[in-house]
């Protein structure tokens, strides 16, 4: 079969691979209907995440129909339309039964490796690295699905893919991180947004959808804030503006009861001559650069949220935590608990209160075309915010 896969920091090829076969009685195959680049894949892109191995097929953002079907797998069935959750839970340990998802602690085989890192095995995941799991992504024709009694959503019919396919990251990621942002209508309150990618703008709607009075999202990209403005936010162009002066203008010296950080560790950008001294060594020095981590702990009220969905890989810059601590904040961050919002998440595209086919820029049916795409998305050029592939043609 076709698949996307990494060779070396910076190149990424279309390669023919080995089918998926089962391994597992609660395994099953999937026929990839769709599947998509996420932001969080530039990283794999840049060399950016460790224990990347040549030839490892990307992808975490995946649907399609189940063509076969583990012997121990009673929940799914041949022809079930799914989604596929990025996160891999066993449904049995004690984070799951927690709803911890993203903190499994039996489905990464290699959690021996990771806890040297995080300090106890957390969940595997799709197409991220081995210290993850090494398992194989989706951005190919056909996918294994681990633990499958567990996981994935059967789509109803009348919802196309492009629909439903972001309940596999983006829109539980950003609703999540909403969430943590303990907004309800009658608390009226304000948050800010860093990061106008495809998690950020997520982010955005379910801010909304969450009931806030008003949503500030921040970037420098025109087509990313075009689409926070038609998402109901006001912007900020930090490429023109002072973010933290013009936070304060926009709140009245108040500041945001809540900030997102949605853009993780290749941020760039400072707003003083210090900054900038300190994002060059950086720069230099470390994988991980949290500019907007920092920007978001110093734009936020004191006693407010910092809640955090962008992605870090380890070791960490600098963060400046003297302010986050006289502040007295609240950080709230992990990677999503994906299974925890997958049924309320389909009721409400359902319902139409969202489609998050919104974000979709760029579309493919040949998945040779993910070098190019995925350096598109990379360069942001062509006005690229969203690349989704389906890689057996157009559904019916």
């Amino acid at each position: 079969m076709k698949a996307l896969t990494w060779r070396k920091k910076g190149k990424i090829t279309c390669e023919s691979v080995p089918d998926p076969t089962i391994l597992d009685g609660r395994d099953v195959i999937i026929k990839v209907t769709a599947c998509a680049i996420c932001g969080s894949d530039l990283h794999l892109l840049d060399g950016m995440m460790p224990s990347m191995q040549c030839g490892d097929v990307l992808g975490h953002e995946t649907m399609g129909e189940v063509v076969e079907v583990g012997r121990d797998n009673k929940r799914l069935s041949v022809g079930d339309r799914i989604v596929v959750p990025f996160t891999i839970s066993c449904g049995e340990c004690r984070q799951c039964k927690w709803g911890n998802w993203s903190c499994c602690e039996r489905t990464n085989p290699n959690g021996r490796e990771q806890a040297k890192t995080f300090g106890y095995p957390l969940a595997g995941l799709f197409g991220y690295s081995h210290i993850t799991g090494g398992f194989a992504g989706g951005q190919a024709e056909y996918l294994r699905v681990p633990y499958a009694d567990v996981g994935p959503i059967v789509i109803p019919d009348g919802l196309d893919d492009e629909q439903v396919l972001f309940l596999s990251d983006i829109f539980p990621t950003g609703y999540q991180a909403a969430e943590y942002c303990e907004i309800t209508p009658e608390a009226e309150k304000t948050i800010a947004v860093w990061g106008c990618g495809p998690v950020g703008l997520m982010a955005i709607r379910s801010c909304f959808l969450l009931g806030a009075k008003r949503v500030i999202a921040i970037d420098e990209v025109p087509e990313r804030l075009a689409l926070a403005r038609a998402s109901g936010a006001k912007t900020i162009d930090f490429s023109t503006q002072n973010i933290q002066e013009t936070l304060l203008e926009l709140t009245n010296g108040l500041g945001p009861d809540a900030v997102i950080e949605a853009v993780g560790m290749e941020a760039h950008g400072a707003d003083t001559m210090a900054q900038k001294i300190g994002s060059a060594v950086l720069s230099a020095t470390t994988l991980e650069r949290p500019f907007a981590l920092n920007q978001a702990i110093l734009g936020c009220r004191p006693g407010g949220i910092v809640s955090m969905p962008g992605v870090y890989a380890g070791a960490l810059g600098p963060v400046m935590m003297g302010v986050f601590m006289n502040k007295g904040l609240t950080l709230r961050t992990g990677q999503t608990h994906t299974q925890k919002y997958l049924k309320p998440l389909l009721e409400r595209i359902q319902k139409g209160e969202i489609d998050p086919s919104f974000v979709i820029s760029h579309r493919s049916t040949d998945l040779e075309d993910g070098p190019a795409l995925y350096e598109k998305f990379r360069d942001k050029k062509d006005r690229c915010t969203k690349v989704v592939f389906r890689p057996h043609g157009v559904a019916a």
